[in-house]
Order: C-alpha cells, then sequence, then structure tokens
C-alpha cells in the first residue's frame, strides 16, 4: 500500500501541474487566419468525420492541404476520428464541415485539454510508472516514485503537450514498447512500436536502437536456432502490425503513395526557414546553426540536400548501431535510443524544433543513472524551444516549470555531487586516457562550473528574449541566440553520449543475460 500511496502522489502532483498548464494559452490562439496546432488538431478531427478515408489525404474542395491537410500516419487520423465522434455528440458545431475552421471557445478548449490530459492518463503515465517500478536501481518504494517524478515534471513535454498543444500518444507508445523489451516481451515491445511509429513518422529517431537491439538479441541466439525463430515471430508481428494500421489505405497504391507523400515532403528542403528570415526559425539543430554563415537552401538542390543529411546522419549513427547490434544490451539499448534520436535530431531532413522530446523522453529513462548530466539536457532541451514558447504566450509556465524540474531533480539525485568520471560514466574513457590528459582529477570541478555557466546562459537570454527589445538591424537576434547556443550544446551532449557508449564495458558483461 506505502508504495502505491507515494506513487498516487507523485501522480496526482504530475497531474496538477499538466492541468494548471492548460489552463493558460495555446498555439496559435486568435491569430487567424492558420491559428496553429491547436487548429491543426481540430481540423483533423473536422476532415477525418466528415469525409471518407479516401480524401483524408487528397487535396479537394472539401479538403485543402494547405489549410493543416493531414500529413502523420494513420494512427493519427484514426486517433482524430475518435475525437471526433465524441465532439459530435457534445457539440456538432465543433467539427462542422468548412463552417468550424478556427472554431474557438472555452467549452471547446476544456475537451480538446480534457483529450490530452486523458491521452496522458491512460497511455503516457501508466509507461513511467511502471518503468520506473521495473528499475533495478529504483527497488525501493522512494526511490521509484522519486525517479517518476522527476520524469513526470520534466517541463518540455509539459509545455508543449499541455501548453502549446500535443498529444503525448507516439511517444507514450514507444515508451512501453522499451518497457515490454527490458521483460523480454520482444513481440509485444514490437507492437507497441509499431503504434508509435503509425502515430508519427518522426518515431524513425527511435527505430534503428529497436531493429540493432533485437536483431542483436537473434544474432547471439543464433540464427540457425531460436535466433532464427525469434527474428521470424518479429518480422511477421511487424507486418501484421503495419497491414492492421494501413488496411483502410492499401485498397490502392494510389492511396498508399499520396500518404507516403504527405508523410515525407521532401521538397521542402532541410528546413523550412532561413536564419534572419520572418518569422524566425527556432530550430536548434546543425543546419539551421550553419545558415547563418552558409545559405545551405540557396547553394545545393533540395534532393542534394537530402543525400547531404542522410550520409551525415547516417555516419553519426553508424558507430553506435554497431555496438548494439554485437553488443546488445538494455543498458546500451536505452543510451543508443538517445544518441541515435540526437543524431536525427542534429544532422536530418525537415526537423521540427518540438522533434527535441524525441531525445528527452530517453533521456529521462536514464536519468537515474547519470542524474546530473540528464539533469543539463533536459533543461537545454526545454530551453531550445523557447522561441516556441514565447510564441504561444507560455513564458510564465516556463519558467515555473523549469526551476521547479531543477530544484527536484538537485534534490532528488544530488546531481551536484555526482559529476566524477565514475558517476558520469565516464571512467573507462578516463583510464584509457590516463597518462595524457591530466585535467581528469579537477573534472569534477570542472564539470559543475560549466554547468553553472551554462544554466546561467540560459537564464539571460531567456529574460532577454521575454523582456528586452531586440537592435532592430538584427531583429532575430534572441531565437538566432537561442538556436545556435543549445546546438553547440547538444553537438557535446552527442560526443558524450556516444563517448559513454563506445567505452562501456557494462554491456559486454550484460550481453550474457541475452544469450
Amino acid at each position: 500500500m506505502e508504495k502505491w500511496s507515494l506513487m498516487t502522489i507523485t501522480v496526482l502532483l504530475a497531474l496538477t501541474v499538466r492541468w494548471t498548464v492548460s489552463l493558460g494559452s495555446y498555439s496559435g490562439a486568435g491569430k487567424p487566419p492558420m491559428y496553429g496546432d491547436y487548429e491543426a488538431q481540430r481540423h483533423w478531427q473536422e476532415v477525418t468525420y466528415n469525409l471518407p478515408i479516401r480524401q483524408w489525404y487528397f487535396n479537394t474542395s472539401d479538403n485543402n492541404l494547405l489549410y493543416w491537410g493531414l500529413d502523420y500516419p494513420p494512427l493519427t487520423a484514426y486517433h482524430s476520428f475518435l475525437c471526433a465522434y465524441i465532439a459530435k455528440l457534445i457539440n456538432p458545431d465543433w467539427i462542422a464541415l468548412h463552417t468550424s475552421r478556427g472554431y474557438e471557445s472555452q467549452p471547446h478548449k476544456l475537451f480538446m485539454r480534457t483529450t490530452v490530459f486523458v491521452a496522458d492518463l491512460l497511455v503516457y503515465i501508466p509507461a513511467v510508472i511502471l518503468y520506473c517500478f521495473s528499475l533495478k536501481e529504483t527497488s525501493t518504494k522512494k526511490k521509484a516514485s522519486i525517479c517518476a517524478l522527476c520524469i513526470l515534471l520534466y517541463p518540455g513535454l509539459i509545455l508543449i503537450d499541455h501548453g502549446h498543444f500535443q498529444y503525448p500518444l507516439s511517444l507514450g507508445f514507444a515508451l512501453w514498447g522499451i518497457l515490454c523489451l527490458s521483460y523480454d516481451w520482444d513481440l509485444l515491445g514490437s507492437v507497441a512500436f509499431c503504434l508509435a511509429l503509425n502515430y508519427k513518422q518522426m518515431e524513425l529517431y527511435h527505430s534503428l536502437p529497436f531493429f540493432c537491439y533485437l536483431l542483436g538479441k537473434c544474432f547471439k541466439k543464433g540464427l540457425k536456432g531460436k535466433g532464427l525463430v525469434l527474428l521470424t515471430k518479429i518480422a511477421g508481428t511487424v507486418v501484421v502490425s503495419f497491414a492492421v494500421c494501413w488496411l483502410p489505405f492499401c485498397t490502392d497504391m494510389a492511396q498508399i503513395m499520396q500518404v507516403l507523400r504527405r508523410l515525407f515532403p521532401i521538397d521542402r528542403g532541410l528546413f523550412e526557414a532561413c536564419m534572419f528570415s520572418s518569422p524566425p526559425p527556432r530550430l536548434a539543430n546543425i543546419w539551421c546553426s550553419l545558415s547563418v554563415l552558409i545559405k545551405i537552401k540557396n547553394i545545393v538542390s533540395p534532393q542534394t540536400q537530402l543525400k547531404l543529411s542522410f550520409a551525415v546522419t547516417f555516419l553519426s549513427l553508424l558507430p553506435t548501431c554497431i555496438k548494439l547490434t554485437v553488443q546488445p544490451s538494455l543498458r546500451g539499448f536505452k543510451f543508443a535510443l538517445v544518441s541515435c534520436a540526437l543524431s536525427f535530431f542534429l544532422f536530418s531532413f525537415q526537423v521540427h524544433e518540438k522533434s527535441i522530446l524525441l531525445v528527452s523522453v530517453p533521456v529521462c529513462l536514464i536519468i537515474n543513472e547519470i542524474p546530473f548530466m540528464a539533469t543539463w539536457f533536459l533543461l537545454v532541451s526545454t530551453f531550445s524551444m523557447l522561441p516556441l514558447l514565447l510564441k504561444d504566450g507560455l513564458l510564465l509556465p516556463y519558467a515555473v516549470t523549469t526551476l521547479a524540474f531543477l530544484s527536484v531533480c538537485a534534490a532528488s539525485f544530488a546531481i551536484f555531487e555526482k559529476t566524477s568520471a565514475e558517476d558520469l560514466q565516464l571512467k573507462p574513457f578516463s583510464l584509457s586516457l590516463k597518462g595524457y590528459v591530466s585535467w581528469f582529477k579537477s573534472f569534477p570541478k570542472i564539470v559543475r562550473s560549466l554547468f553553472l555557466l551554462s544554466v546561467t546562459l540560459m537564464g539571460v537570454l531567456s529574460l532577454a528574449s521575454a523582456a528586452v527589445p531586440p537592435p532592430q538591424r538584427l531583429p532575430d537576434l534572441f531565437p538566432l541566440s537561442v538556436s545556435v547556443i543549445s546546438c553547440l550544446h547538444f553537438l557535446l551532449f552527442l560526443v558524450y553520449f556516444n563517448v559513454v557508449i563506445l567505452w562501456d564495458s557494462k554491456n559486454s558483461r550484460s550481453q550474457k543475460k541475452i544469450s
């Protein structure tokens, strides 16, 4: 009973924070003609309820794709239809074809916020709770509750889901997949990840770690025996899962190709806006940061941009994927999720600033192992979305949730006391450099100083972005500064996570359990 009473308090606190944030503004509130992501979700409900499935992804007189046309996989469309069915029972005006465009009212806002709240409560939060109870490091009731509290109070996800407006279902399904794999329920884990991928195509960020980990398990079991049986079962499970999700669109190849074109619009280029354009981009990846000096979109064609981003992304995640395939372990799998997702975010094609959440959620899963670096990364990831949050009027929730998260992590994990090479999982790497790098003795002090410098810089830039008018000659100075500084942080984190993975001796020991 005590175990669940502690966790109940944790969940109630997390739900209270989410509902409080949801009472504020949302993306595009009162800003015609396009409004924002809130209107996009409402419009998808309108389209899926009023139009036949064959028209959902096609441009027609009743479905103008230039106005928030569906550009996510079928499960998103099915979820929109379910929400629309409930909305129709409450107030048909909310999803009336054409006439409901830009609909805004307090009752409708309450309904939309509730749908996100319910999705969180049914999918994401239970997965977090069960994950924390499954960890060996959190075997005591108190530790599991503390770990869950830190994960559930991560401000980036709260602000985007319950402030900006987004559903947590794809990340929730992915988390269920990770949880199932931690119990060796490989087929259920495969189904869960297929659901995640068929809800949002950005879950491709996590696809290689899932693939390499499961393939590595099959190799270890032997491809002439149990490994081949497991591989066949997993392949069959994936095929059936995709077939079920795409079944209504499989009647016509033109339907399938149109959905794929909507999911992967490569003609738009590396990113949708160049630096110092209007409105300013808010993306902390390498291409946007480099475009300050080199206007890549003006130099190379979209096809060349696609090949370039693919090559750089592939090379950046190749070492991690090879290590995970050769030495599959649950610990290596979780770190690979972080490293690969971060490589995709930094180097891949058509990235959105919210995609950093695909890195942040796996980082949340290792917060008990590297609390200092995980907390630091999660603060930077929230900061990287600052221009978007300011645009949505979420400055106060951003400040309060960020400070609360930092305070809880600092108190729960004593993060400032865990900055040694061993605490940061860098001991194998430091031993390999012994005699070459003398400053490893003062490493904890250096890391703490860099953390304080980083937090101070983020705090100053947050205040300046909110309160100080930019120079007339540089109107996008603050969004640009946030993007570039965040990008530099992420590059350093990518190096750090790859060092931890490649020099990790625990993987080679733990893989014996898989054999």
